[in-house]
This record gives C-alpha cells, sequence and structure tokens, in this order.
C-alpha cells in the first residue's frame, strides 16, 4: 500500500508545479513584458507595477526572472542527465568487467575524482566556449565522476549477490545482467541522489553565468539576471534578490525532493529483457554417462598477499540420472565450494583444477560454448541457501521464473508465463496466478525458497543443486521445501545434490550420503547404511542427532577436532 504524502512532500510538489508551470507557459505569458523596452521607466526600483523593479532599458525583471525559467531549468535536467547517463555507464562497467579491465575502470574515476568538481566544470566550460550549451556539457560532464563512484559502490554490492550468479550460470552476458539485474536494484538511491544533484547543478549554472562563463547576450537565465542585478544592488535590490530568490527556491525544492524520494523508498522499474528469438540445441550427453563425473577436485583461492590457500582437496564425486546425493558436513568442510565448482559458479578468484570435471557430458574446467551455455541454463537448477538474496528484489517472481525458458528455449512470453504458473502449482504456491505477477518480498521465507525450486524447474532439468535449503526455516517449512524437492524429482527425472550440515535430514531424503570435513570426502555409503559408519567423524556427525531414548539429562555429544594426521593422509 503506498505511503500518503506528507506535508513536506505536498508542499514540494506543488513547488515543482509552479516551476513546471513557469517553465512550459512563463514565456507565452510573459515573453512580451520581459523584451518590451520602455526607456523612459529604465532602472526603477521595485514597486507594484514591477515588482522587481526594471533593468537599464526599462525591461519588468519579475518578468525576465519567470521567462528565465525555462533556460535555467532546462540547461539544469540537461547536464544532470549527462551526469547520470555517463555516470551510470562508468560505473557499471567497471562493476561487471572482468578483474583486469574493472581495476583500469576503477583507476580512472578515481582519477577524475582527484580533480575538485569545479575545476572540472571550469575545464571543459574552456573547451566548448562560453554559452549555454558549453557550459550544459561543462557541468554534466564534470559531475560524470561523481555518479560513476556512486553506481560503481552499488553496483559492485548488488553483482556479488547470488541472484546475479543464478543469472550468469544461465549465460547472461555482462550488459546483459547489469541492465536487467544491476540497475533496477541501484535506480531508488540513484533517483535520489539524482534530484540531490540537479540543486548543486542549478547552483552551478547560476555560478558560470554569473562569471560570464554560462549563458551569453541575447539569451538570458537566472545567473546572468543576477550579475545585470548585482551592479546596481544598492540602487535596487530586488534587481540581485529576485533572480536570487528563484534559483535558491528551485535549488531548495530539487534537494527536498531528493529527500522525500528517500522517505519513500521509491522501487526500481523493471526493465524488461529481450529474449532470444532462436536457441541452438542442448548437446546430448552419452546415455549411459552420469549427470555430475568429478575426479580429483581442488580448490584453490587466492589471497590479498597472491598466495594460495586450497580449500578442497582432491574429491571424487558421481551423481547418475534421477540419483539424490547428499554432502554433509560442518561449516568449512569444502561442502558449497565443491557443489559451486560443479555448477561452474566460483569466481576468477578461485583456481580449479581436476581430473575430471563434467556436468551433462560438458567439461567445466573450461569456459562453456554458446550451445553448452544454454545446455547448462536449461539443465541445471541451483537452490541457494537464502532466497532473499537468491531472488532479484526489483523484479517479479514470474518475470524472474520465465528467463530460462524464453532466453535458452526460445519459448513465447505467453508460453512461458503459462508454464510459470504450472511450476509454482507443482511446488504447491497457492494461488499461482497471483503470485507470479508478485515481488520476492511479498513472499514467505519457505515460499521464497519452493519459487527458487520452481525456477529450476522452468527448463528441463538434469541436476538440482540444493546448497542447505532448509536452513533457517521451522520444521513445517522444511518440510514443505522438502516435498517440493521430491516432487520436482519425481515430475522431471532430475537428479539431486543436496548439501546440509544435518546428517538426520539428508539419510531420511536422499539415496546415497557423501560426508566431508576438511575439503576431503572421509566417507561415502548408501543413507540405509548409515548404521555401519566406519569412519570416526560420520559416527560422531550420528551421536549428535538426538532421538527418542536420549539422556536428556546428558549433555549432546561434541565433535572432536579434526584429525590433521588423517586429513594430511587424504590430501597427499
Amino acid at each position: 500500500m503506498a505511503r500518503k504524502l506528507t506535508p513536506q512532500g505536498i508542499a514540494v510538489l506543488l513547488g515543482l508545479l509552479v516551476v513546471a508551470l513557469a517553465v512550459v507557459f512563463g514565456d507565452a505569458l510573459f515573453g512580451e513584458a520581459a523584451t518590451a523596452r520602455n526607456i523612459a521607466e529604465r532602472q526603477e526600483p521595485a514597486s507594484l507595477a514591477h515588482p522587481f523593479g526594471t533593468d537599464d532599458l526599462g525591461r519588468d525583471l519579475l518578468a525576465r526572472v519567470v521567462v528565465a525559467t525555462r533556460l535555467s531549468v532546462l540547461l539544469t535536467l540537461g547536464a544532470t542527465g549527462i551526469s547520470v547517463a555517463g555516470g551510470v555507464l562508468l560505473g557499471v562497467l567497471a562493476a561487471v568487467l572482468p578483474a583486469a579491465a574493472r581495476r583500469v575502470a576503477a583507476a580512472f574515476i578515481d582519477l577524475l575524482l582527484s580533480f575538485p568538481w569545479l575545476l572540472l566544470a571550469l575545464f571543459f566550460s574552456v573547451i566548448w566556449g562560453a554559452t549555454a550549451s558549453g557550459a550544459m556539457l561543462a557541468v554534466g560532464f564534470a559531475g560524470v565522476p561523481v555518479f560513476a563512484r556512486l553506481v560503481n559502490t552499488l553496483a559492485a554490492s548488488v553483482a556479488n549477490a547470488e541472484y546475479v550468479h543464478v543469472a550468469r550460470m544461465l549465460g547472461s552476458s555482462p550488459l546483459r545482467t547489469a541492465v536487467r539485474h544491476v540497475l533496477p536494484n541501484i535506480v531508488p538511491p540513484l533517483v535520489v541522489n539524482t534530484a540531490t544533484h540537479a540543486s548543486v547543478t542549478l547552483l552551478s549554472f547560476a555560478a558560470l553565468s554569473f562569471l560570464g562563463l554560462g549563458v551569453q547576450a541575447p539569451e538570458y537565465d537566472w545567473g546572468r539576471l543576477l550579475n545585470e542585478g548585482a551592479q546596481r544592488i544598492y540602487l535596487d535590490p530586488m534587481a540581485a534578490i529576485g533572480p536570487g530568490i528563484a534559483i535558491v527556491l528551485t535549488g531548495v525544492l530539487f534537494a527536498l525532493l531528493g529527500e522525500v524520494l528517500s522517505e519513500r523508498g521509491g522501487r526500481g522499474q523493471a526493465v524488461r529483457a529481450v529474449r532470444a528469438t532462436t536457441a541452438p540445441k542442448p548437446v546430448p550427453a552419452a546415455a549411459d554417462a552420469p549427470v555430475v563425473d568429478v575426479a580429483a577436485l581442488r580448490v584453490a583461492f587466492r589471497t590479498a598477499d597472491g598466495s594460495l590457500v586450497e580449500r578442497v582437496h582432491g574429491v571424487d564425486l558421481h551423481v547418475g540420472d534421477g540419483e539424490v546425493v547428499g554432502i554433509v558436513g560442518e561449516s568449512g568442510s569444502g561442502k558449497s565450494v565443491t557443489a559451486m565448482a560443479i555448477a561452474g559458479l566460483l569466481g576468477p578468484d578461485a583456481l580449479v583444477t581436476s581430473e575430471r570435471l563434467h556436468f551433462s557430458g560438458i567439461d567445466m574446467t573450461r569456459p562453456p560454448g554458446p550451445a553448452e551455455r544454454r545446455t547448462l541454463g536449461l539443465e541445471q537448477a541451483m537452490i541457494f541457501q537464502d532466497p532473499q538474496s537468491s531472488l532479484n528484489p526489483a523484479l517479479s517472481v514470474g518475470l524472474q521464473l520465465r528467463e530460462a525458458s524464453e532466453t535458452h528455449a526460445g519459448t513465447s512470453r505467453q508460453d512461458a508465463a503459462r508454464r510459470a504458473v504450472e511450476k509454482l502449482r507443482l511446488v504447491r504456491i497457492p494461488e499461482p496466478e497471483r503470485r507470479v505477477r508478485q515481488l520476492p518480498h511479498e513472499f514467505s521465507g519457505g515460499m521464497r525458497q519452493r519459487a527458487m525450486i520452481a525456477m529450476g524447474l522452468m527448463g528441463s532439468p538434469r541436476l538440482i543443486v540444493a546448497d542447505e535449503p532448509t536452513t533457517a526455516l521451522d520444521v513445517t517449512v522444511q518440510r514443505q521445501v522438502l516435498r517440493a524437492l521430491r516432487d520436482a524429482q519425481r515430475a522431471t527425472g532430475a537428479a539431486i545434490l543436496l548439501i546440509s550440515h544435518d546428517i538426520a535430514l539428508v539419510s531420511g531424503f536422499c539415496d546415497r550420503v557423501v560426508v566431508m570435513r576438511g575439503g576431503v570426502v572421509v566417507e561415502e555409503l548408501a543413507a540405509d547404511r548409515l548404521h555401519e559408519a566406519r569412519h570416526p567423524y560420520t559416527r560422531g556427525l550420528i551421536a549428535c542427532v538426538p532421538d527418542l531414548t536420549t539422556d536428556r539429562a546428558r549433555p549432546l555429544p561434541v565433535l572432536e577436532a579434526a584429525d590433521e594426521e588423517l586429513l594430511e593422509g587424504v590430501k597427499a
């Protein structure tokens, strides 16, 4: 429900309405009085007939101030538009480009910011000349570094969100990712800062025209009128105060508009993506090939000093068609890193090496081609731990569900929308026809997680990677999410790779359990044979799960520290 406007908001809107009316109708209503010369009434002081007095040619100054509103405001909006457009382009590129190009773009922004803003404006005004258009370009380009830094900071925080990783996994190009997923989520603070910057831009124009570097005769804006009035301020103060009032009031309105927008928390508009009209058919895998085939997987991360720290040490993993495999272990055991390596979602700081790393016949150790990227987008589904950060908050749930089908399968918008409703119904979300039009924050935590499952089903998934999908959910919602996963698996025949720290949950849901600790697989056995576990760590995990026979008077067992000698032996 929209918030009601405060008295301040109403006053700002009324003030801006007056300014807009002056821009549109000022010349038609006051143009003649602003240009008509009357030598007999030249340089008259303020009076009822002429509230701001007259200039040295007898022209009414109040009329000239009203007529000058159009040029002053249009130049301000033009310069602000240049600053925002240039800043968004430079800032977003600096956030989504590859690491090397990103550092170059960020260094260029820092270089521009090292110069004072007014100095840049004066420098550009000399280049483009002392004209109205030259002043607009000068002030506009001088503001680009400010917006570039703001946009880069905002975009960098969004670019690391999980829903952006999902978009990249679906094959979204950097440009498409920036337009569809990054920009909509930085619009609210960008709009607020744009309104505030417009106030500063208006003052800058007035300053340039006052100094003779802006609007030139016979044109005039508020800054030029202020310059002319200042020459006889002691004889007729209103000749200078009148344009000053217009500058100050309009600048305050722009600044307060930014404050009103920040209070209302404006929501960014979703940008429609251009869907592919054709999509190459996925590359088929061999009939007897496993969905996931990993041998000797090692993952290391580069630290700030340039050294490498290995977190996964020689993991072997195989997942067959329709198989449900659980990876269980404590935090930091390498479960999620292994799954992210299989999905190809690790960033440039990760060094992945393996003897084999295949998904659906695709070698994940090299960049996928166009056909392979479409195969990944259709046959691989990723369900992250936190659905709130996995779904784009600026796009409707239905729009996000349609993306994979429209982009990679070439499905029409109508068919994709119908399919989205079907998938939401499959994962037991009530009223799917209404829910597809809602934003993620209008869903509960369990519904968001089930919506993520539905998103993975929009293609033709062979593997669903569920990275701790029930964390922070109560027992009832956990059961709903697991039931939705099971229904999805039965409906599609997809394999499931379930990651969890809860061995009881994994044993009750999976066909096979892989136990990891310290980046190595310490044991692997069928879920119905957990009682035959031999490794002390696996037995310790099982002992930590209470049951009806547990003595509640005694504390639960605590896992001992990792056996470093054992881990070193496995790593070797």
